[in-house]
């Protein structure tokens, strides 16, 4: 088939169907009674509870809503609405306390006050890729960015070491969520839900042992236009739908295209769709009026971030 820009369109009707027949199928193999769905308040976890409770009943499935005092405020009270428009029961755990007792909070800030020493009470914070991947070429190095509270705001590019103190001290915020999940799952003798789609499994935008550790992942085959095409289907609250994707474990708002992707969604599917099936270049310059060069730009950074997270989707070696 010749690439095009329609090329992800799926049959909802059917794609549903297949993807509830492996919910009840994993259900049934690992011998539960239901699922647990953390919900962010996004739309990957949104899609995931309307396909759990299309697979198991609204009574089998159970949400959990597991903000800290950095999540935006607005994440809780759309997973909440979905939850009720679900009819399924969720429960709001604030891991707060659990991140302060562990020191997520002091760690990170650590790091940061050895680059910007004012940086305290008030202060907001995030790192970024270089934004605009397909007009100049850049290497993926991370920019930390904060905000006083009044607007103003710096930014240093980070070495090796600073990046992975801060990225160490977040990812807790994602391990700690996965052991909320577990715990509520194995009481009630539940799964837990996956909730990571294509383009981030294959970039390695989710975190080990955080939101990947998981029990089933019924998204991880869709692009995230084909997530989209199903929330829709599905019925999903449209301020969910509406919401630009965003990773929400920073203070200061950072959306997934500034992030990590470099690009918006849109034109991101594509071009990993066209990556993945090895594509010829010349298709995708002409259905997506790019030019060689931004499109070989794209290729060589799916290709960095695919190699360089690959232990990622691998589980631990052993020995015969």
């Amino acid at each position: 088939m010749r690439f095009h820009k329609d090329i992800l369109k799926i049959d909802c009707e059917a794609e549903v169907e297949r993807i509830c027949s492996f919910i009840r199928d994993q259900v049934r193999a690992m011998k539960r009674n239901g699922i647990v769905v953390g919900l962010s308040g996004g739309i990957d976890s949104a899609l995931c509870a309307a396909l759990s409770v299309r697979a198991m009943g609204k009574e089998n499935v159970f949400g959990l809503i597991l903000p800290e005092k950095e999540s935006n405020p607005i994440s809780a009270e759309y997973a909440a609405k979905h939850a009720k428009e679900l009819g399924i029961v969720a429960q709001t755990v604030d891991i707060t306390p659990t991140l302060e007792a562990f020191g997520t909070y002091e760690k990170r800030d650590g790091v940061i006050k050895k680059v910007f020493p004012e940086y305290g009470n008030g202060y907001k914070s995030k790192i970024a890729l270089p934004a605009d991947l397909l007009e100049r070429d850049s290497l993926n190095f991370f920019t930390l960015k904060i905000d006083d509270g009044k607007g103003n705001v710096k930014s240093a590019r980070l070495d090796k070491k600073m990046l992975n103190g801060i990225v160490a001290a977040t990812d807790t915020k994602q391990r700690t969520r996965m052991m909320h999940l577990y715990y509520y799952a194995e009481s009630r003798n539940y799964i837990v839900c996956g909730t990571t789609n294509k383009n981030e499994l294959l970039e390695g935008f989710f975190v080990k042992y955080g939101d990947g550790g998981v029990d089933i992942e019924p998204i991880s085959h869709l692009y995230k236009a084909q997530v989209y095409q199903l929330s829709e289907y599905l019925g999903v609250i449209q301020e969910i739908i509406d919401r630009p994707p965003s990773p929400d474990t920073w203070s200061f708002v950072v959306t997934d295209e500034e992030f990590y992707f470099r690009m918006p969604y849109a034109t991101l599917d594509l071009l990993l769709y066209a990556w993945q099936q090895n594509t010829p270049v010349e298709q995708v310059c002409e259905a997506l009026d790019l030019t060689e060069e931004q499109v070989k730009r794209a290729l060589r950074d799916f290709n960095a971030k695919y190699h360089t997270t690959r232990h990622l989707r691998q589980l631990p070696p052993t020995l015969e």
